[in-house]
């Protein structure tokens, strides 16, 4: 890769999701410089008002493309409760309220499932990850983790909805786990490795 392709636009503010995106790419494209919303100046954030992550990640995408002139990625992920009919959802950011708070949104959704017997706190984190290039080419790529909602916060690591959710397969939260193990699992993360091949036949 050379000149502009060795650099890819993360649409997000978020240091945890551009750390999270750097540690997924680095074995695969360890030369390519993943920036941040933070590294390229001024920068008119769209308004998330698609009905779908899909919607929003593209949204995203899109606007960071034509405003750097850079290959961009963005995501749109939340937690969908099965109890809640899905919800939060795409609401999963802003669900307890302005100004956003993962305190705030944590509380509002223990809340919600106070009554809710454990064998029907089924969830999952979903995220869908777009790749937009200047050229207007588009791909997107869904990651899904499943799991459940504990009864109370648990962990320091992560970030969002970590301290609640117990994946599949596991007995601690997922802001329990190591960053690479939660890696491997997460809808994120899923969603990444299965961008990479996009990434590595588009960009080189």
């Amino acid at each position: 890769m050379s000149g502009s392709g060795r650099r890819v636009v993360l649409a997000s503010h978020n240091q945890g999701k551009l750390a999270e995106l750097r540690r997924i790419l680095e074995p695969d494209l360890p030369a390519i410089e993943v920036l941040g919303l933070d590294d390229i100046g001024d920068f008119a954030e769209p308004v998330e008002d698609e009905p779908t992550f899909e919607g929003n990640a593209l949204l995203k995408a899109r606007a960071a493309a034509k405003a750097t002139g850079l290959p961009s990625l963005a995501d749109d992920s939340g937690i969908c409760v099965d109890a809640l009919n899905g919800m939060p959802g795409v609401l999963s950011a802003r669900w307890g309220g302005q100004p956003k708070s993962d305190a705030k949104n944590n509380a509002l959704l223990l809340d919600q499932l106070a009554d809710v017997p454990d064998e029907r706190r089924g969830a999952e984190f979903r995220c869908a990850m777009a790749l937009v290039l200047p050229s207007g080419t588009e791909v997107v790529e869904i990651g899904i983790m499943r799991g459940r909602v504990q009864r109370g916060p648990t962990g320091d690591g992560g970030f969002g909805y970590d301290p609640l959710f117990v994946a599949d397969g596991y007995d601690v939260s997922t802001a329990e786990l190591t960053p690479a193990d939660k890696d491997a699992i997460s809808h994120r993360g899923n969603a990444l490795r299965a961008m990479v091949p996009h990434l590595v036949s588009l960009l080189a």
